[in-house]
């Protein structure tokens, strides 16, 4: 059963309350902002100064650090990013696509008492202990798989049959061998068809949820932060996955291992102190109208979140960002004008920026939504998204200082 909320200390309370109150007398009323225009007069140098990294969508990683240390509790955390969802329940499998392996077949390192299984209809052999050093399964051209060992240096055949197969071991780990090294994976590692009845195949770790967990929480947070904010993060990333795995991104795996998705990187990244707080959060996530809510989170919000597509993934001001250890949630880049002009050349020499429209939230009128690039030979419609991407910049909140004749230090260009 899901744990029940624990009381948010009185001051915490008065603050929610007064976001709250702030959200309902207020509006990013963006579209009323008159457009921001930025002259640039000849050789220029020009800083981005911004807030926050990442979309900005539900919890903020440093702002659930910022909270733990204010005293919140994982829970309190919780509910504060994700206003409106219910605490549920989320376990069972999930299909991870393991990117990394870029090949069509699925090598394994040989392990006492491998099995292989046929999924339809299912089936399962022990591998025989035969002395090889590693087993492999491939996809054939008539949508088979074929199971291959090797002893020495060569490749034998063992066994084929008809669609698709898995290699499991008994103490439920697998050390998989890619491209470019060994990985080992808590579950079962899948040769999995991309299309049914085609050879080519990929290779999908079916694990639990909370073992898939093990591996992505120290790659998504530092497991040595405050307990409550690993704690925040292992909820945050099973109740996305769990949403994950309610709308999969392919026929053959329902969620992948980079930040796409989430960053899953099985038993080797495995951390002691994230562990226990998966165990300490075993199962629990939270749902919003009866399924698993899209729980998003950012590495920093920069003190304001930014409205989702859900409506517990709202724009609100965030107290706990700021705190001292946080270096994305003011930053700045410094470049000069033929910089903005390499990436636009279409423009001609670069001579203003015009920042249309922002979403009306946080300093300077909150991220940018639409702006422009205007140079002697045209313009640049773009979004403040687009120019984040182009430049690398944190975020998509930022603002503009232009100086005529500067020069940008060495080190910045």
């Amino acid at each position: 059963m899901p744990r029940p909320t624990r009381p948010v200390p009185a001051a915490v309370s008065a603050l929610v309350v007064a976001v709250a109150a702030a959200m309902a007398t207020t509006s990013p009323a963006s579209s009323n902002r008159r457009a921001e225009v930025y002259p640039v007069t000849g050789p220029s140098t020009i800083t981005l100064s911004g807030h926050g990294y990442g979309h900005g969508h539900g919890m903020s990683q440093y702002g659930a650090e910022g909270a733990a240390r204010a005293g919140l509790t994982w829970q309190q955390i919780i509910e504060f990013y994700y206003p409106g969802t219910s605490w549920g329940v989320h376990r069972g499998p999930i299909e991870v696509l393991i990117t990394g392996d870029t090949s069509d077949d699925l090598v394994v390192v040989a392990a006492a008492g491998l099995k292989v299984t046929r999924l339809q209809p299912k089936k399962a052999w022990k591998v025989p202990a035969n002395g090889a050093t590693r087993w492999r399964m491939s996809g054939l051209a008539d949508g088979r798989t074929r199971v291959d060992f090797r002893k020495g240096s060569s490749w034998r055949t063992w066994k084929s049959f008809a669609g698709d197969g898995q290699f499991s071991a008994p103490l439920g780990r697998l050390t998989l061998v890619k491209p470019s090294g060994r990985a080992t994976y808590r579950g079962r590692l899948r040769s999995a068809s991309v299309r049914p009845g085609q050879p080519a195949r990929d290779t999908v770790n079916v694990v639990s949820l909370d073992a898939y967990l093990r591996g992505v929480v120290p790659l998504e947070i530092p497991a040595l932060w405050s307990p409550d904010a690993v704690r925040a993060q292992a909820v945050a990333a099973r109740t996305y996955a769990a949403a994950e795995r309610s709308h999969p991104n392919a026929s053959h795996y329902q969620i992948c291992d980079t930040t796409q998705c989430q960053v899953y990187g099985g038993v080797d990244v495995e951390h002691p102190a994230a562990t226990q707080a998966v165990l300490d959060t075993l199962s629990e996530g939270l749902v919003f109208d009866g399924r698993p809510a899209f729980a998003q989170f950012s590495s920093s919000n920069g003190g304001f979140s930014s409205a989702g597509s859900a409506p517990y993934l709202m724009a609100r001001e965030d107290p706990y960002d700021g705190w001292t250890g946080n270096p994305h949630h003011t930053w700045s880049v410094v470049l000069d004008d033929a910089g903005l002009e390499r990436h636009y050349p279409a423009i001609g020499d670069l001579t203003g920026i015009e920042v249309a429209q922002r979403d009306g939230n946080g300093e300077w009128g909150g991220r940018v939504l639409k702006m422009a690039l205007v140079g002697t030979a045209g313009r640049a419609d773009i979004s403040g998204d687009t120019l984040r991407t182009v430049l690398g910049l944190k975020s998509s909140w930022f603002t503009f200082t232009v100086t005529p004749g500067a020069p940008v230090p060495k080190r910045q260009r």
